[in-house]
């Protein structure tokens, strides 16, 4: 920061001017400080956190921080897992008063939302017309649209239908040194120029940020039909969930939860689990109601074979609680010992169960509880140890056997995030990630949209 300007009350001034004194908060409202990472202890700080009205007091802001060498950390929801949005000094611009939805044209399956609109608002709005939004992180009630694109969030029904990026048409966005730019739009196919829009997909903000997006939307599936099997072992379970991928079966989500996480969370599994289960494995059918059908019963009869128990539930009521104690598995995981660092990695799917047990195994050496879940038929663990969040010992482990996690990763043939991002927890690993040019890259990119390194700096790359 410039030297006439290194005070908090010196910046809140000059921001106050472009979007309203009531709208610049000081830098120590701890709300904007932190995002899910917070348990394993990851807290930052900030000069000054701006709230704007729209995207013209976006380019103002951003414009005003490239001018005076202000670093400029974008926040949605503070939903992530990889300290994203977790600030280091500068300005948090927080996107939360960005809530509108633009314009809904349901019979042509499509939205324009700004970027704080949330994920459970924007798919109730398509449902009650009958559409359908598939992303679906665990977080919708507070995640925002904005900070999904940003982090190219994913979910359980990715394996079908793919993460957030695969639904964005159009990006409107501030991008250095202050200007309003939009890439695509309300169409389906644009391969004119280069794909910069899927540039800033997944750029976690340090490339632009996004104010508002074109989404495409689907008829909703006229049935959702879930199938829920047991297992004793781990093995049983992985070899389950490739008889389902082997016989063709195209299931909306096909999820698994280990035994470690059964105990944390198997308690208050709908109709209770049954004795010795060390595995889960949920899959879902949608569709019209026939294929549904079928497709449910032929999920059931690859699921089966070894299973301890196998329950295909039919009403709505039955269906609905499933998904609810998926959704809840995380905090049930956290309630354990109070936090947990979790981590994303993603493997090819017929090395999942190598994963699952070096996971356990990386726990045992670092003297932490562990367990996974996640989403099978992407391969994607949420790999996990559990701590006390007041113990810096148990943090520091946590965080030296997350590396461990990433090489594992690698070693397998896969990656060290599926849906959650690189962030400030993973600094460093995607340079290990790719190879010496492709790394470059990332960087020639990153100097390309901002000179100055000013846009969530320490992050992604």
């Amino acid at each position: 920061m410039s030297s006439s300007l290194d005070t908090s009350a010196a910046l809140a001034s000059e921001l106050s001017q472009l979007v309203g004194a009531k709208h610049v908060l000081t830098g120590d409202v701890p709300e904007y400080l932190h995002d899910a990472t917070e348990t394993a202890g990851l807290r930052g700080r900030a000069d000054g956190i701006v709230r704007p009205a729209n995207a013209e007091e976006v380019a103002r802001v951003l414009a005003w921080c490239y001018e005076h060498d202000v670093p400029i950390v974008p926040r949605g929801g503070g939903t992530g897992y990889a300290g994203g949005a977790v600030p280091f000094g500068g300005v948090v611009l927080s996107l939360e008063r960005l809530n509108r939805v633009r314009s809904f044209e349901p019979l042509l399956w499509r939205i324009n939302v700004e970027a704080g609109v949330r994920t459970s608002e924007l798919r109730r709005i398509a449902r009650e017309s009958g559409l359908y939004f598939p992303p679906d992180p665990g977080s919708a009630e507070s995640s925002q649209i904005g900070g999904n694109i940003a982090t190219n969030a994913g979910g359980p029904h990715a394996f079908k239908y793919g993460v957030t990026g695969a639904w964005v048409t159009g990006l409107e966005a501030v991008v250095p040194p202050g200007e309003l730019i939009q890439l695509g739009g309300p169409i389906r196919k644009d391969v004119a120029g280069y794909d910069l829009k899927s540039l800033l997909v997944g750029s976690e903000g340090t490339l632009g940020i996004v104010t508002a997006a074109w989404l495409k939307l689907l008829p909703a599936p006229e049935a959702t039909l879930p199938v829920a099997a047991f297992y004793g072992s781990a093995e049983a379970g992985c070899r389950a969930i490739e008889r389902v991928l082997g016989f063709g079966l195209v299931p909306a989500a096909l999820e698994y939860l280990d035994g470690a996480t059964l105990s944390a969370a198997g308690s208050t599994f709908p109709g209770g689990t049954p004795a010795g289960a060390e595995f889960l494995v949920l899959a879902e059918a949608d569709g019209p109601a026939e294929e549904a059908d079928r497709l449910q019963r032929e999920l059931a009869e690859a699921l089966e074979e070894e299973a301890l128990a196998l329950s295909s539930p039919r009403a709505p009521a039955e269906t609905n609680a499933l998904w609810r104690w998926r959704e809840g598995v995380s905090l049930a995981v956290t309630a354990r010992r109070g936090g947990k660092l979790s981590e994303d990695i993603v493997v090819p799917p017929e090395r999942l169960a190598e994963a699952i047990a070096a996971t356990l195994e990386i726990g045992r050496r670092h003297n932490l509880p562990a367990c996974s879940w996640g989403h099978a038929g992407d391969g994607n663990l949420h790999s996990t140890f559990m701590l006390a969040p007041d113990d810096p010992s148990e943090r520091r482990r946590a965080l030296e056997a997350a590396r461990e996690l990433f090489e594992l990763a690698r070693t397998l043939g896969g990656s060290i995030s599926g849906e959650h991002g690189v962030g400030v927890v993973k600094a460093g690993e995607l340079e290990r990630d790719r190879s010496p040019r492709a790394h470059a890259l990332h960087r020639d990119l990153k100097r390309l949209f901002d000179p100055k390194g000013l846009l969530n700096p320490g992050k992604k790359v």
